[in-house]
């Protein structure tokens, strides 16, 4: 095991050299949600049942093409990887089954990565628990330990699943999320978080389901866990830590009264049952739901809709073979019968609720339930042993907590918990843009202000005017930031999921070529995340098969920064090539001079300044023509953008103005010479074409090569004490940011009148 090429120094990451490390990330990949063998996304329903006899080798891609993903990846000047791997990975075959072939090819997928530099932490990721469930995550054999029947769920709307949807391609956009407020998610997820207090008669295998769910997907991620530790060459190098689960729903823990849709439930879409009725429906009863949809006025209800499964059950038959996995369930846990029914919550003869309450308090101790007592009670719990168990094997892991999405962290400082060697995960997505799939760029709302109090009225979180919306969507991250530091104490926090809908307004951008509201989306996203002093980022999502018709495979969600059907950003220095071989011809346009054909391979610094900055000639025709061909670059111009690297001392604050192509950062200088690196994607600053001002101190423009991939830098020289930098690029124009959409108008005139509502 190598040096840590990464350390946590209070609240920011160190490299060897003692410089403060900032983390430019990226999701990696999509592809790694759903099966290799059967190749399986979620539009398909062959095979989908069969959930044992499977493989997740060649996720996220094969080893022939990892070189080319990771250099694609570190070109663009990412230098950190959030490995996505699921629970159903490694264990799909049944309780203790692991799949070591899987594993020994992430391995050696891990050591392709290594030759990039990257530094990567490991996610296991789930989504509304599984993908029987309409998600990712778990193996489908927990859902049978449960006593539940996947088979069923489409029927009884316990989940909906677009493999089983009747038509996929008409599967409605983001209801997926749903399914965290339907039966299979709210009984899993109070099952694997608190199992004892809740279900104490579901036993299996002489333990509560708690723990043998706990402990199957502990274990397993331990497993995963040993196997990159024995390999030897990875942990540090490579590898810097562990997640713990991704995006953590409570269930029905806290619920105070399962006959109503909680207050606190953010997200309705399509029937939208009350917890009481998705039993009822999930025991095979009719029940008239609410159905809702989400427009630019977020969530409203747009009527009523009778769900009836027809007497079909979403729990196991009595007939179903319940040794096929190995297990014994307690006899007092009856199959074919509602477990909630069993444990007195509701009468299946009368259908008569008879504990609403059920799930509001420790049934042991009545003590009150809510998600912040989750938080700190039953998710710290199962943290806890999730650390130990990695750390049992690699003492030296940095972990990385990530508590419930949206939610107020557990209270960690000056605690037992508060490690120093502990990063806070957070997750943060516009919502408007996200579950609309349009950028709206007349107005938008301070979610996290209206979930933290901040607001008399929702009326008053409303934020009118583009630069309104960006300073709001900075100012929430920032929130989120403090918030950290309050409740979670003095560590690192990285924003391990941030991104924006691709095929927003209809595929608008596929017909068209025009992305500009994917820029201006993006732009804002990476403009909230340079002011809220965060210490980095993993954008979700990179998807090495993403397409226009189906996108991320995935649910409908299309996130991807590539795109197979998408050209990559080009080169600014081919640009300048071309513009200057156009200006030549042009008696009107400034001609390139000799001197300045000649610096174009060298390196730029200040003995050689003035001959790079002679002018030249800017278009945009190249873009505009490439727009008439119908073809866009994925809004690249907004997430390839500069970003401090490594800085000798302590940064202050950094920000990329793309309008007008300029980079701007400060920091307090530490002595020492060492020097400042700031990744500069050749689009926005081709080397001849950069002005670059600095306080004091020296600098030079070169490339690192980094396993034959050239990537273009600034260093910088510099004294101790405040310094700054400001860089120049080239200005083009991104798109049309100034057109507002009747649909947008509308709703400022109903804000206006005091008719608006918000989600």
């Amino acid at each position: 095991m190598g040096a840590p090429q990464l350390r946590i120094e209070g609240s920011t990451f160190k490299d060897p050299n003692n410089r403060e490390i900032t983390l430019r990330g990226i999701n990696v990949a999509g592809e790694s949600k759903y099966p290799k063998s059967p190749d399986i996304p979620s539009y398909v329903p062959d095979k989908f049942f069969e959930t044992d006899d499977i493989s997740f080798v060649g996720r996220p891609f094969s080893l022939d093409d990892a070189h080319t993903h990771f250099a694609r990846l570190r070109k663009w000047g990412y230098n950190t990887i959030r490995y996505i791997f699921t629970w159903e990975a490694i264990e799909h075959a049944g309780p203790g089954k692991y799949d070591d072939e899987w594993i020994s090819f992430t391995i050696e997928v891990l050591r392709i990565a290594k030759h990039y530099q990257f530094y990567i932490f490991m996610d296991p990721h789930q989504d509304v628990w599984s993908r029987l469930s309409g998600g990712s995550g778990a193996p489908g054999w927990t859902l049978y330990a449960a006593g539940l029947n996947p088979r069923a769920f489409k029927k009884t709307e316990a989940a909906l699943v677009q493999n089983t949807y009747d038509n996929p391609a008409e599967f409605p956009k983001m209801i997926w999320s749903t399914n965290y407020t339907r039966l299979v998610c709210q009984t899993m997820f109070t099952l694997f978080w608190a199992g004892r207090d809740f279900a104490p008669k579901a036993i299996i295998n002489g333990v509560n389901i708690q723990e043998y769910l706990q402990g199957h997907f502990i274990a397993a991620c331990r497993y995963f866990a040993l196997k990159i530790h024995e390999a030897g060459d990875l942990e540090n190098e490579v590898v810097i830590g562990w997640e713990s689960m991704n995006e953590p729903h409570r269930g029905l823990i806290g619920v105070q009264d399962i006959s109503v849709v909680p207050s606190d439930q953010q997200l309705q879409l399509g029937t939208s049952p009350t917890p009481f009725q998705a039993i009822l429906t999930g025991s095979g009863r009719a029940c008239e739901e609410t159905t809702w949809a989400f427009g630019g006025f977020g969530p409203h209800q747009t009527g009523r809709e009778l769900v009836d499964p027809d007497g079909e059950s979403a729990w196991l038959p009595t007939s179903y073979d319940d040794h096929k996995y190995g297990w014994k369930r307690d006899p007092e846990w009856k199959l074919g019968e509602c477990l909630w029914a069993q444990h007195g919550v509701w009468d299946p003869s009368t259908d008569r609720l008879l504990r609403k309450d059920y799930f509001a308090k420790k049934p042991q101790t009545g003590e009150p339930l809510n998600y912040d007592i989750f938080t700190n009670t039953y998710f710290m719990d199962h943290y806890r042993a999730y650390r130990d168990a990695i750390r049992s094997v690699w003492p030296e892991s940095i972990m990385l907590c990530q508590p419930p999405v949206m939610e107020v962290p557990p209270d960690l400082k000056g605690s037992l918990d508060d490690d120093p060697n502990m990063i806070h995960a957070v997750h943060y997505y516009d919502g408007l843009t996200l579950l609309t799939k349009h950028w709206n760029r007349l107005y938008n709302v301070d979610v996290i202000g209206v979930l933290r109090g901040k607001y008399l009225a929702p009326a008053f979180a409303v934020k009118i005017g583009e630069t309104a919306i960006r300073n709001c969507l900075r100012d929430q991250l920032k929130y989120l930031r403090e918030e950290s530091l309050r409740f979670m104490g003095d560590h690192p926090m990285i924003f391990t999921e941030i991104g924006i809908p691709y095929d927003m307004d209809d595929k608008h951008a596929y017909k068209t070529g025009d992305y500009s509201s994917q820029i201006s989306a993006m732009d804002a996203n990476h403009f909230a995340l340079e002011g809220s002093t965060a210490n980095g980022f993993t954008l979700w999502l990179y998807t090495t098969q993403n397409n226009h018709e189906w996108g991320d495979n995935w649910n409908g969600e299309d996130l991807s920064i590539y795109s197979l059907d998408d050209p990559e950003l080009p080169s600014g220095k081919l640009l300048a090539i071309q513009s200057a071989s156009r200006s030549r011809s042009d008696p009107h346009s400034p001609a390139y001079s000799e001197s300045q054909s000649s610096i174009d391979d060298e390196h730029v610094g200040p003995s050689n300044l003035k001959d790079a900055l002679r002018p030249a000639s800017i278009t945009t025709e190249i873009s505009s023509q490439l727009s008439k061909d119908h073809t866009g670059f994925r809004a690249a111009e907004a997430y390839n953008r500069p970003s401090p690297i490594f800085t000798n001392g302590s940064l202050t604050h950094h920000g990329f103005d793309l309008r007008n192509c300029t980079f701007t950062m400060s920091l307090v200088a530490a002595r020492g010479d060492q020097p400042t690196e700031i990744y500069l994607p050749d689009f926005h600053f081709p080397e001849i074409q950069s002005v670059v001002s600095v306080s004091s101190g020296e600098w030079t423009i070169d490339h690192a090569e980094i396993d034959s991939v050239k990537i273009q830098r600034l260093r910088w020289w510099h004294p101790e004490g405040k310094q700054e930098i400001k860089i120049e690029g080239v200005k083009r124009k991104p798109g049309d940011l100034t057109k507002v959409s009747g649909e947008d108008l509308t709703y400022l005139e109903q804000c206006q009148r005091g008719a608006c509502t918000l989600m």
